[in-house]
């Protein structure tokens, strides 16, 4: 199972990380690790063109961190975006992702 905890400070994103495996199907054919790993790629590459020491981030097999460095507007709506996405795939998928920490 895929596990997301996220860690705010007054009401802002200050860190989440992503863990462990969706276990929908074998690799390569696991349609919700493929989701999770789309949305979260391409919402740290959205927050690091925008501004590129907004967050730094972690990876190694099937665990993320994203860690945001400052109160950043931009992170904070991207990265809120992504845990909207990936609330709508809980829904989907409630044996294979779940979210916590969540206000």
């Amino acid at each position: 199972m895929i596990r997301v905890h996220v860690l705010y400070h007054n009401d802002i994103i200050e860190s989440i990380s992503i863990n462990g495996h969706a276990n929908y199907d074998y690799a390569g054919k696991d349609i919700v690790c493929a989701a999770v790993s789309t949305m979260a790629t391409t919402t740290i590459n959205n927050i690091l063109t925008l501004d590129n020491k907004a967050i730094t981030y972690d990876t190694d097999e099937g665990n993320l961190s994203i860690t945001v460095n400052s109160d950043n507007e931009v992170a904070d709506k991207l990265l809120n975006n992504m845990l909207n996405m990936l609330k709508e795939l809980e829904l989907d998928y409630p044996k294979n992702i779940k979210i916590g920490g969540l206000k």
